[in-house]
């Protein structure tokens, strides 16, 4: 859920006393909507994560570490530029709006003291992260809106920057009294849903509040307001609102995913949703998150190198067909080695420009009549020289496309390979040695920075624990598959892989000594889990030591030769191995 102001008001609260007094030491932009700022303050250095993503907006002291673009982006080299050495003089937030403003001291270029304003707005598609100078004009914006995006509010650098316009139709629930709220229900219409009442009438707060609301004072959800009494729902709005300042952060979970989040317990959903409470807002943002917005954060920056992976296979797909059409027609070849041989037959009785030849076929055992088309621009001799040529083209043809589309199902098969790849990518080093991988091998440009080219990192697989304390590593491209798998395992580890289906390559370190069936299975689990069989019921999984293992001469990244393997079935599911953390 996008953070309601409620919630932003207690998560503001307690971040007040963290933030003011702090100094901006770094600043990175590790995603297009985000940016850290990396805080000394009396507890010790602190990560201050701002997001203007329209899906969740919010700040948060983070824990997770982020990894940054090579080149940072110019909205974070502006910040590094006004903000770096600043001091967070206070953290304020307009009584229930979903707008916080950090206001900084800094020197400018003169060395002259200067105040500096960062403000997120966290309302959904609008959100946006924005700087403004010491007299409130912007300095730059995450995103720009001009005229015609909004001609009631145009953000764009240079302009005056401004609140965004209050609802007039809704009140501050913060501000309105007992006695007011008491009149309010006393005017309104009876049939009307009490969730949709409280939201309709109050401004900042979340359906699920409402709904929160009217669970506590009518012990269900869709009640209306004949239905409730009064006193009970004036008791239940000043419970949830006084929470504001009391929070007790909790999640909403189901099944293990995340689902919902307030900053009081939710009790409207019974034990449908498992409820997790939390020390801060903080620690329940992180987790919340933290599976979801990495997985999008890939997403978009492998959008790319997916567009570009999808165009050249549906090429090689495209190529592949037509090759296939033209062998078909190449097998079929032995009709102009008889028609050749019926004219050269029957030259006494042919003269030049006749269009066709209806001659016995003594190739055909019941001897019957064929037509053979003749070009009447051509003598006889030249029409039969003609249809040789065609059997002997034909016969070329079927043995250079033999071998061409060999070819071609071998590169379809790696671009597929690495389309898999791309979903198990965690992070921009990996689409770094992806895009690498699709460089070496052509299918991208090398990117001209005009910088020296960086030293390759080495590849980083993921690596696991099984039960019985083996190591498992399993690679996420082609990349580190060949790493893994040709430099790195012994020879007697042993080596897995899904039967005739794409996925990375799994090293079960043995050193050489027999591994219990235990870690196998897990293993081979991990193999099925990470590859294209994912969504399978029983999926084969092959597995021999390294030795049997080989790659031969000019084959792509990431392929290989097997032999005396044995097969595991399994059944992929969420790894219960342990992860081994810090890898990357």
């Amino acid at each position: 859920m996008p953070l309601d102001a409620a919630c932003l008001t207690a998560l503001v609260g307690e971040l007040r006393p963290q933030l003011e007094g702090a100094r901006v030491d770094k600043i990175f932009q590790p995603g297009r909507d985000e940016v850290v700022l990396h805080l000394r303050t009396p507890q010790g250095n602190q990560k201050l994560l701002l997001t203007a993503n329209p899906s969740h907006p919010r700040l948060l002291m983070t824990a997770l570490t982020r990894e940054n673009p090579a080149s940072p982006p110019m909205f974070c080299m502006l910040l590094r530029k006004h903000l770096t050495g600043a001091r967070v003089l206070s953290v304020t937030q307009p009584p229930m709006e979903r707008v916080v403003t950090l206001e900084l001291e800094t020197l400018n270029e003169l060395g002259d003291r200067v105040t500096r304003r960062l403000i997120l707005e966290a309302m959904g598609r609008r959100s946006n992260l924005i700087l403004t100078d010491e007299n409130g004009r912007i300095t730059d914006c995450l995103r720009k809106v001009d005229g015609e995006l909004s001609q009631l509010r145009p953000v764009l650098p240079g302009l005056y920057y401004r609140l965004p316009p209050a609802r007039e139709d809704r009140r501050n629930p913060r501000e309105t009294d007992r006695e007011t709220l008491a009149a309010l229900l006393d005017t309104a219409p009876e049939e009307a849903e009490a969730d949709r009442w409280l939201l309709d009438t109050f401004s900042g707060l979340s359906p699920l509040i409402c709904r929160e609301v009217v669970h506590r004072a009518a012990g269900q959800t869709d009640a209306r307001l004949h239905e409730i009494d009064h006193e009970r729902l004036l008791d239940a709005v000043e419970d949830v609102l006084g929470a504001i300042d009391d929070p007790r952060p909790t999640a909403l979970f189901r099944e293990g995913e995340p689902k919902d989040f307030s900053y009081l317990p939710i009790g409207q959903y019974r034990d449908y949703y498992e409820r997790r409470s939390y020390e801060s807002f903080s620690a329940l943002l992180d987790e919340f998150y933290a599976v979801r917005e990495t997985g999008e954060r890939v997403r978009q920056r492998g959008q790319e190198l997916i567009r570009h992976l999808t165009s050249a296979r549906n090429r090689v797909e495209r190529k592949l067909q037509i090759q296939s059409k033209e062998l078909a027609e190449a097998r079929d070849r032995e009709q102009y080695r008889v028609s050749g041989d019926l004219i050269t037959a029957n030259l006494y009785r042919m003269e030049k420009g006749e269009r066709s030849l209806t001659a016995v076929n003594y190739y055909d055992p019941e001897c019957r009549e064929l037509t053979v088309a003749l070009d009447p621009l051509l003598t006889p001799q030249q029409n039969a020289a003609k249809y040789y040529k065609k059997y002997s083209k034909a016969k070329t043809a079927e043995a250079v496309l033999t071998k061409q589309i060999e070819q071609g199902r071998g590169e379809l098969d790696y671009l597929e390979s690495v389309l898999e790849s791309l979903q198990r990518a965690e992070g921009e080093r990996d689409l770094n040695e992806i895009r690498q991988e699709l460089e070496d091998g052509g299918y991208l440009r090398p990117q001209k920075n005009g910088k020296r080219p960086m030293k390759r990192p080495r590849p980083q697989p993921m690596e696991f624990r099984s039960s019985a304390g083996l190591r498992i590593s399993v690679g996420k491209n082609n990349v580190q598959n060949d790493q893994l798998t040709c430099k790195l395992a012994g020879k007697g580890d042993i080596w897995l892989h899904t039967q005739g289906i794409h996925g990375a390559h799994v090293i079960l370190w043995t050193g050489g000594a027999e591994p219990d069936e235990k870690s196998l299975e897990e293993a081979a689990t991990l193999a099925a889990w990470f590859s294209q069989g994912r969504s399978g019921s029983r999926v084969p999984v092959d597995y021999t030591p390294v030795r049997y293992v080989k790659k031969t001469a000019g084959a792509r990244p990431g392929m290989v030769i097997y032999t005396t393997c044995r097969t595991m079935y399994v059944t992929p599911e969420e790894p219960e191995v342990k992860r081994i953390q810090g890898q990357r």
